[in-house]
């Protein structure tokens, strides 16, 4: 068991669970329906990644490698992927231009989807 990822993914859960609430309750009506949605899909990609945290957190004992370091540029990539997300459908209520997160997503997407492949090249090791 490592408690590093544990408490990542207990976090995140409960952010994701307060976004979620946020989005379906406080930002119904204040956004339009499509940036709802788009910020409806950040809140499930962070479920998912904190499940994996916690999967990995409670598999740690079972693994023959460092998990830290994939951890980390999960942590990262997750961060900038959900955050832009959130960011970007958020910008109807910003006074400021947040075009310039829009590259920043797919780059969090691939440093997550990266990380997850380090992770199975490693599990076969």
């Amino acid at each position: 068991m490592d408690k590093f990822e544990i408490r990542v993914g207990s976090v995140l859960f409960t952010l994701a669970i307060i976004f979620g609430a946020f989005g379906a309750h406080a930002l119904k009506g204040i956004i339009d329906e499509q940036s709802l949605a788009t910020f409806e899909v950040g809140v499930r990609y962070q479920f998912y990644q904190a499940l994996g945290f916690l999967i990995l957190g409670f598999s740690k004992d079972k693994l023959t490698f460092n998990l830290r370091p994939i951890s980390m540029g999960m942590l990262i990539g997750l961060i900038l992927f959900c955050g832009s997300i959130y960011a970007i459908s958020l910008k109807e209520l910003s006074p400021f231009s947040l075009s310039f997160l829009g590259p920043i997503t797919p780059v969090g997407g691939l440093i997550l989807i990266l990380s997850w492949i380090k992770f199975i090249i490693n599990s076969f090791k």
